[in-house]
């Protein structure tokens, strides 16, 4: 499952980039929200990630 980790990193790598520059248009401090949701849609990404992985495989 070494594609549903090089995934996860490309989603972490693309939301730690994204997140803090949204949230700086928004007016608001990046340092003390962007971990938590950088964190939530990259855990929640990865869930995704690899059980879609997974189902295809059994498919």
């Amino acid at each position: 499952m070494s594609l549903a980790m090089i995934l996860n990193l490309l989603v972490a790598s693309v939301m730690g980039v994204l997140i803090p520059m949204i949230m700086v248009k928004l007016g608001r401090d990046p340092a003390v929200g962007s971990s938590v949701m950088i964190t939530a849609i990259t855990d929640t990404g990865g869930f995704f990630i690899f059980l879609g992985l997974a189902t295809l495989f059994l498919l």
